[in-house]
C-alpha cells in the first residue's frame, strides 16, 4: 500500500447566517446580540463622518453601535466600502463583522452555534486508502478540527486521533484552511 493519499476530498466550510455576538446589552443584561439584515448607520459632521455598525439585543431589542470610523475624513474612505455602508451592502456587512480588529475595540467575541454548515462529498471512499481531505474555510468559523473531521467522516473523536494525520493540533480552534489525512481502518 502506497502511503501518498489516492483520493483527494474537498471540504468546505461554510456560514448560513452570521453569527450572534457575545456583547452585554446595557439595558436588560442578555450577553446575545444580532446584526439582523445587517444595517450601517452613516453621520455626516462637515467634511468627517462617523460610520457605526448597528446590532440589536436578541433579548430586549435595543439597538447599539459598533463604531467602525470615527470623526474620519471623507477622503481617506475607499468610495466603493463608504457606497456600501450607504446601501448596507450585505458582503461588507459580513466582512465588517468577522474583522476580528473590530471584535476586539467593540469587546466582543463572535457566537457561531448553528452559523454554519460542512458541506462534503455525498459519496464516501470504499477503497483507495489513505484519503487526503482538504478543508476549505469560506468564513473564518472557529472550529476545533477534531470535531470537524468527527462530524465529516461519521467517527466518534477517539477515532479520529487514531485514523486522521494531520499538521495542526486537533484540539485548538481554526479558522483557517488546512489538509489532513485518513488511514485505513486496522
Amino acid at each position: 500500500m502506497s502511503s501518498s493519499p489516492h483520493i483527494v476530498l474537498p471540504w468546505f466550510v461554510r456560514r448560513t447566517r452570521l453569527p450572534l455576538l457575545s456583547l452585554r446589552c446595557v439595558d436588560c443584561r442578555s450577553e446575545s446580540a444580532t446584526t439582523g439584515d445587517g444595517r450601517f448607520r452613516v453621520n455626516a459632521n462637515g467634511k468627517l463622518l462617523d460610520v457605526w455598525l448597528l446590532v440589536r439585543c436578541v433579548s430586549c431589542d435595543r439597538t447599539s453601535k459598533l463604531t467602525l470610523h470615527e470623526r474620519t475624513p471623507v477622503s481617506s474612505l475607499d468610495p466603493a466600502t463608504l457606497h456600501g455602508y450607504h446601501v448596507n451592502d450585505p458582503v461588507l456587512v459580513a466582512a465588517t463583522l468577522v474583522d476580528p480588529a473590530l471584535a476586539r475595540r467593540g469587546h466582543f467575541t463572535l457566537d457561531w452555534t448553528d452559523a454554519w454548515r460542512l458541506d462534503t462529498p455525498t459519496e464516501r471512499p470504499a477503497a483507495g486508502w489513505p484519503v487526503r481531505v482538504d478543508v476549505v474555510f469560506e468564513d473564518p468559523v472557529p472550529v476545533r478540527p477534531d470535531r470537524l473531521i468527527a462530524h465529516g467522516l461519521g467517527l466518534s473523536r477517539h477515532e479520529v486521533l487514531r485514523r486522521v494525520k494531520v499538521d495542526v493540533s486537533l484540539r485548538r480552534p481554526r479558522h483557517t484552511d488546512f489538509t489532513f489525512t485518513v488511514l485505513a481502518e486496522g
